[in-house]
């Protein structure tokens, strides 16, 4: 067999490969989205359709016109945007220090922080709901925010840290050399420059709190502070399932994650721009 025979084969084979991964990791995506405009009828009909017999916004209506689903979506918002800003600000100083400074414990703290990311955050269920609990935290905004800032905290830590251990001290001398303090040298100079480590930190943060169903479960109790994934949750009754509901809300859900990749990917190339610039 010739070279330029197998060279061929190989890019059928792989080109093959690609597509029936493609297929694989899409087709679920496409059966969520035929579901969310059927009826609930029409989902148990035999035998299935891709494309809906009749579709409908019956279940995007039933959705957005209901104030107990629509408070779980201000729930996820405003859980994630607080644990995503808590976390940006403290990881910052934190990072700031880990990088710039010499300090006795600096190495055995290093390792902690990593080491905490090896502990399954499932183990932990019961002693937070203990403490939360005895705190007077249980089913409000802070027991989710509280809880996710551990878990989240670390490793945006570890990111920002690896970030500006590649920015040039000079920058800081000279910065100091003008007068500059050391809070201006880490918010007006190493911030703006780190923007495309923070914006990857921030998407992080945000999907982690959003789309986190265990702890959301066992820390609330009321549908006033139940977030998206419970409530998708929810719609699984013990008598009938309504997919379609359950398929409309994880498409709304979905919808900032995508808006937010949209704007990240513009933000990176501006972010990566500005900082070869002042680099």
């Amino acid at each position: 067999m010739r070279k330029s025979t197998r060279m061929r084969l190989m890019k059928i084979l792989i080109i093959t490969g690609l597509l029936i991964g493609l297929v694989y990791a899409l087709f679920p995506v496409v059966w969520m989205i035929s579901c969310a405009f059927k009826s609930n009828t029409e989902v148990f009909t035999v035998p299935q359709r891709i494309i809906p017999r009749r579709p409908t916004l019956e279940a995007f209506s039933q959705v957005l016109t209901d104030r107990g689903k629509l408070r779980y979506f201000l729930n996820s918002y405003i859980i994630a945007m607080v644990t995503t800003a808590i976390t940006l600000f403290v990881a910052i100083l934190a990072a700031y220090a880990l990088s710039r400074y010499a300090f006795r414990g600096k190495k055995p703290l290093n390792v902690f922080i990593i080491i905490t990311q090896a502990v399954p955050p499932m183990t932990l269920l019961i002693p937070y709901f203990g403490m939360l609990v005895l705190f007077g935290l249980y089913d409000s905004y802070w027991a989710l925010i509280v809880t996710y800032l551990v878990f989240t905290l670390p490793y945006a830590t570890i990111m920002i840290t690896g970030y500006i251990n590649t920015l040039p001290k000079d920058l800081d001398e000279a910065v100091a050399i003008d007068g500059g303090s050391t809070w201006g040298v880490l918010w007006l100079v190493l911030v703006p420059i780190s923007t495309p480590g923070l914006v990857a930190t921030a998407i992080y943060t945000f999907l982690q709190c959003w789309n986190e169903y265990l702890f959301a479960l066992c820390l609330t109790k009321s549908g006033e502070m139940r977030t998206v994934p419970v409530g998708i949750q929810l719609l699984m009754g013990q008598i009938s399932y309504k997919w379609n509901e359950m398929m409309a809300m994880s498409i709304l859900g979905s919808i900032p994650i995508i808006i937010l990749f949209i704007f990240a990917q513009n933000y990176l190339i501006a972010g990566l721009s500005a900082g070869a610039i002042k680099s």
